[in-house]
């Protein structure tokens, strides 16, 4: 007498590997984890902004020529600016140095998804970026009599503005890491441009203190429109007549964060390499 056998069904390939996000998210608290531990590297990336603040700030301490906004608010507006595109330097250099010593090719060997790695990528420099804001914030209000916006809609503004900045910014740090030769030659070819960006763009020198030429090439960029979304969280309507057209443009901002946003994903799709030029 026969017995028919039957076989549980296989379990679903799927089910047993975990998602891309999920997989990005684990990579995220690594990479997080592995830059906490590189105490140089923290020391300077949150010491950097810091030291900018107090020194400007104690330098200029005179008033905008608008009553209740000093300088040094500006300065406080215009760094944090420059801490939501950090990215653009830590993303640009950390990749070339990761594709130069045979990490990426090694993560191309892998299961891990494509998606995962740049998810990863991007969480981490948005905890960094915020840790910096969050450092800003509190030396602007202790040493500079910042004062924090009240409404709820000007958090928001703050909100879609450090998002969309963080993302575009961190999309170009991306597409631009294929420029550097080797992972050596990386910070020079990344930071001097960053630190070009920072001056037209409002960081450092107001914006209408600047030749039209240089704001028309600030204007290219993203760290300029970031600057002024965050003057008008921090600065309120009064500082709007400090701006060139005597507004913020709020929605000229997110026009242009959101385009550099899907700009910078196909730059990267465009440019962007796995191995370096030596590996062919």
């Amino acid at each position: 007498m026969s017995k028919t056998v039957t076989r549980a069904p296989a379990p679903a390939l799927a089910a047993r590997q975990p998602s891309a996000t999920r997989l990005g998210l684990s990579r995220a608290a690594l990479e997080t984890r592995l830059f906490f531990r590189e105490r140089d590297a923290v020391i300077f990336t949150f010491a950097f902004p810091i030291v900018l603040l107090v020194i400007f700030g104690s330098i200029f301490e005179g008033d905008l020529g608008v009553s209740g906004l000093s300088v040094s608010q500006l300065y406080v507006a215009g760094l944090i600016g420059s801490a939501a595109m950090t990215g653009f330097q830590n993303l640009g250099i950390g990749i070339a140095m990761d594709r130069d010593d045979g990490t990426l090719k090694r993560l191309l060997g892998t299961p891990l998804p494509a998606a995962s790695y740049f998810i990863g990528k991007a969480l981490n420099t948005l905890v960094i970026s915020a840790c910096q804001v969050v450092i800003l914030l509190a030396i602007g209000v202790a040493l500079f009599g910042l004062e924090l916006p009240s409404a709820v809609s000007t958090w928001l503004t703050f909100a879609w503005v450090f998002v969309l900045g963080v993302l575009g910014s961190s999309l170009l740090g991306i597409a631009v890491s294929s420029l550097p030769r080797s992972g050596k030659s990386a910070s020079a070819v990344i930071a001097m441009p960053f630190v070009v960006l920072q001056f037209i763009s409002g960081v450092f020198i107001p914006v209408a203190q600047l030749p039209a030429w240089l704001v028309n090439i600030a204007s290219i960029f993203p760290l300029k429109w970031m600057c002024q979304g965050f003057r008008s969280v921090f600065l309120g309507d009064a500082g709007a007549t400090l701006e060139l057209a005597k507004s913020y443009e709020l929605g000229r901002v997110a026009l242009i964060l959101g385009a550099w946003v899907v700009g910078g994903l196909v730059l990267c799709l465009v440019t962007f390499r796995w191995k370096s030029r030596r590996d062919g």
